[in-house]
């Protein structure tokens, strides 16, 4: 049977606190939302997520990755391909993305589903993201949030298998935003829940539970998608679902995150569920699905996760709006990106294994560890002898460091280190930290981030990050 054999999250652990929208300041313990970083989007996010879901496991054996996100920062260039190479998965794999709806998530779930029970692909990695923009004092604005979610669908030693599905498709201007666009856009509040949220999400999951034959107070747990706090309690009490098995949908922790929302509150339920539960995942957009799983023996043998929880306690809050608004390039400035190509193609592709992949070498005769890649050995001058590794997979400590108040960030400084990865000295800036936390042999892991935008276009790499 077809199922969820791992899963993975990742939350930015920036925190927009709702109280300094407009110019007000934190409040402890107050509502807020997850936030992206300047140096993250969709892509980054969803690497990180991802190596979450594939740790502990041979990465080799995926044999497809379904990236879905309605944020992909590309129009025409494929998402699913970059984080393949991000994650150093074979070349031979297939990679397809998924878009245009808030339920490209659940979407890409089932196909990876029925892709393992046709025979197609016996490993598939589906990866979710979004980080949708809101236009500045908007109320929308406050509703979204910025996360991923990341599942391992296979066949073997499923934790949850995949049962019966049931979808409605429909077409309704709720909330959309245009090519051109760059805030997503909604129509008015009563009209988007009761002609839209309210009867699609019960027509799914009243036609799901009609096709399983099953009464909805027999699903223990319940993912259920929920444009607000108000309009999920209220699909709740209609569903009849047992208040007591539904997720929370923290909102005022992390916020409505699109395309990831329900396969993130699918994740919550996984980490709390015992085998033999029936588990309601129900998304809605252009329309609602509604699937039921069944967790099996092994999701107590998986080893913990990084999932939802863990990312939800790991909070930094933003000091100021205008911070939060820098962050996201939401104010003017008086030089834009350009319109030049940026970064050379040809470097590029030259450079990818090490840029993307972040590989370096081991030296078959002395075993020195190196980046970036060479022909002579540093330590023995042993000539093109020489095996590929991948150092995402390894930790670091920081040998020196720099504070760089030129750089633009929106929370000076940027902080660039010389790292050290098993004897190899990398030049990586540090995340996730503090000027005041900063200090020398600080241990740290490698995150995939943005490094920079020129051209309009986003550039990536690694940088390093305080193992918690």
């Amino acid at each position: 049977m077809a199922g969820i054999q791992s899963y993975g999250a990742y939350v930015p652990p920036t925190r927009l606190p709702l109280s300094v929208i407009g110019g007000g300041k934190p409040k402890d313990g107050g509502p807020e939302r997850s936030v992206a970083w300047n140096d993250e989007d969709a892509v980054t996010m969803g690497v990180a997520a991802a190596l979450n879901c594939l740790r502990g496991f041979d990465r080799g054996r995926i044999d497809a990755l379904l990236f879905a996100s309605t944020t992909y920062p590309f129009a025409e260039k494929q998402g699913a391909a970059l984080i393949a190479r991000a994650l150093d998965l074979r070349r031979d794999i297939e990679t397809v993305d998924f878009a245009g709806s808030l339920r490209a998530g659940t979407a890409a779930l089932r196909a990876a589903t029925e892709k393992v029970q046709a025979g197609a692909a016996k490993n598939v990695l589906v990866i979710v993201s979004d980080a949708r923009l809101a236009a500045p004092l908007s109320p929308l604005e406050k509703n979204l949030g910025d996360a991923a979610a990341a599942f391992w669908v296979g066949d073997q030693n499923v934790i949850a298998e995949m049962g019966a599905s049931y979808t409605v498709a429909d077409e309704l201007l709720d909330l959309w935003r245009t090519a051109q666009d760059r805030f997503v856009h909604t129509w008015e509040e009563r009209f988007v829940v009761q002609e839209g949220y309210t009867p699609c999400i019960t027509e799914a999951v009243q036609g799901l539970c009609d096709r399983a034959n099953l009464d909805p107070a027999a699903f223990q747990r319940v993912a259920l998608y929920g444009p607000d706090a108000r309009s999920h309690a209220t699909a709740v009490r209609k569903l009849r679902l047992v208040p007591s098995a539904v997720q929370e949908p923290f909102f005022g922790r992390l916020g409505n995150t699109g395309a990831s929302f329900a396969p993130l509150l699918l994740i919550a339920a996984l980490e709390q569920a015992k085998p033999g539960e029936n588990i309601l995942l129900a998304n809605y957009g252009d329309g609602a699905d509604a699937t039921v799983l069944r967790t099996t023996e092994n999701i107590e043998k998986l080893d913990a996760r990084r999932g939802l929880s863990w990312h939800l306690e790991r909070r930094r809050p933003v000091a100021s709006y205008d911070q939060y608004l820098r962050a996201r390039s939401l104010t003017a400035s008086e030089w834009d990106a350009g319109e030049n190509p940026g970064l050379s193609a040809t470097i590029h592709f030259r450079e990818r294994d090490e840029d993307l992949s972040f590989r370096g070498q081991r030296c078959g005769k002395c075993s020195a560890v190196q980046f970036p890649m060479q022909r002579v050995c540093e330590t023995c001058f042993a000539k093109d002898d020489f095996e590929s590794i991948r150092l995402s997979d390894l930790r670091g400590k920081i040998v020196t460091f720099t504070f760089d108040y030129f750089f633009p960030t929106p929370q000076p400084p940027t902080i660039v280190t010389i790292t050290e990865i098993e004897g190899a000295r990398v030049h990586l800036q540090l995340v996730n930290c503090t000027a005041e936390s900063t200090r020398i042999d600080l241990p740290v892991e490698f995150v995939f981030r943005k490094i920079h935008e020129v051209g309009g276009r986003p550039n990536y790499y690694w940088k390093a990050s305080p193992i918690e």
